[in-house]
């Protein structure tokens, strides 16, 4: 039975995984389609090898230091229990990858390709994982504490906060550091419309990113005897509270509402395992509403580039989440209980303070030693002339 139960958990997270790594073709095609044409090949590219230099990463580093496993013992030894420390890894990596393809969305278009790459390994090598050991593996104690002080951990069931908010505050230093795209702001203060380059390839994306989604957050119990329904309804829920506001809200833009469901499944994530549904579609709706309100803010009144709304969507909405998730996931609010809403502020407050300093440091270091944007001439050519040598549509001469 033994084997049996460790054989299955094995099928459990790696069938999460695979899921979740669909997801990054999602955060592919959601750049794709929202970037100009001559950045969509660039959009392509640095999702696989973010990845790849993600995987390198979290292999060598991040995941040792996240949870004091590493995996340079014999095959023979990383076997035991089907190998299920192997796939457990790879299901968190999917997760960690996340972060940089998060950044991509917010400095697409116009960001040098190898400093960017720098800065994924640094980022999922040691800034991820310093924060996902105290949140996920009770390092340096502060879980402890907030457990004695205010009778609970922080509780963050799928990464609203370790994943999603981090991807979001960590962007933003990146996004503010590079500038605005150039012509996105008249020297009048006028906004010139970069509309996207494709809604049928943003909606695909979208599209993707939400059904992966419920493997993002069912399989994050991780084993199969801890596999709730719950979860699989509050993230229904919370994709549907938050495609509606953002409906309404974004006065049916397309753009809006299909990065609603992304924003309510964003806020979801931190309490999907404790919150009553009708609590996870106030919680979407919020997201949606949020990410609307604020994405509109950035871009027109204080003029920041944030291509994609990832500040926005994963740093707003996946705050939001975290803290919802002290609120809705309370049994004053027919939730499941064994949450507090100190704990989800403080570790939220410590994510951000984290994300912020973290990015700083890497963004600035690297603009200091390499530079991190294109130049004027290559930023006009596009991304995809100017680094991959080749447009997503080239045009073939008449006597091919």
């Amino acid at each position: 039975m033994e084997a049996l139960k460790s054989g299955t958990d094995v099928l459990f997270i790696l069938l999460g995984g695979i899921m979740v790594l669909a997801m990054h073709s999602g955060f592919a095609f959601l750049e794709l389609g929202t970037v100009r044409k001559k950045s969509q090949v660039n959009a392509l590219v640095k999702i696989l090898t973010d990845f790849s230099v993600s995987t390198i990463a979290y292999f060598f580093i991040g995941y040792s230091l996240a949870y004091g496993i590493n995996f340079f013992s014999g095959a023979e030894t990383l076997l035991q229990k089907n190998g299920f420390e192997l796939t457990r890894f790879f299901f968190l990596l999917t997760f960690a990858a996340a972060i940089p393809a998060i950044v991509s969305g917010g400095i697409a278009e116009r960001a040098r390709f190898y400093p960017q790459l720098a800065a994924t390994f640094l980022i999922v090598g040691f800034i991820y994982p310093f924060f996902e050991g105290i949140a996920w593996n009770q390092a340096y104690g502060i879980q402890a504490w907030l457990k004695a002080t205010y009778g609970e951990e922080f509780h963050d069931f799928a990464g609203s906060v370790v994943v999603h908010a981090m991807g979001g505050w960590i962007a933003l230093p990146a996004v503010v550091l590079l500038g605005a795209r150039h012509g996105r702001y008249t020297k009048e203060g006028r906004l010139s419309a970069h509309p996207p380059s494709s809604i049928p390839f943003l909606a695909l994306g979208a599209w993707i990113l939400t059904v992966g989604w419920f493997g993002f957050n069912v399989m994050s119990a991780q084993t199969i005897d801890k596999i709730s329904g719950l979860v699989a309804m509050n993230s229904l829920m919370a994709m549907v509270g938050g495609t509606l506001v953002a409906l309404v809200a974004g006065r049916n833009d397309p753009g809006f509402v299909h990065n609603g469901p992304l924003a309510g499944l964003v806020a979801v994530c931190a309490g999907s395992d404790v919150m009553h549904p009708i609590g996870a579609l106030f919680v979407g709706g919020v997201a949606g509403g949020l990410f609307v309100v604020m994405f509109t803010l950035t871009q027109n009144r204080w003029k920041i580039d944030d291509v994609l709304g990832v500040w926005p969507l994963h740093g707003l909405c996946g705050a939001w989440g975290g803290i919802a998730a002290g609120i809705f996931g309370s049994r004053a609010m027919a939730g499941v209980g064994g949450v507090a809403f100190m704990p989800q502020l403080l570790m939220t407050g410590l994510a951000v303070a984290v994300a912020l300093v973290g990015s700083c440091l890497v963004y600035g270091l690297l603009r200091a030693a390499f530079g991190l944007r294109l130049d004027q001439e290559q930023e006009y050519n596009g991304a995809d002339l100017s680094i991959h040598k080749i447009t997503a549509e080239p045009e073939r001469d008449p006597n091919w």
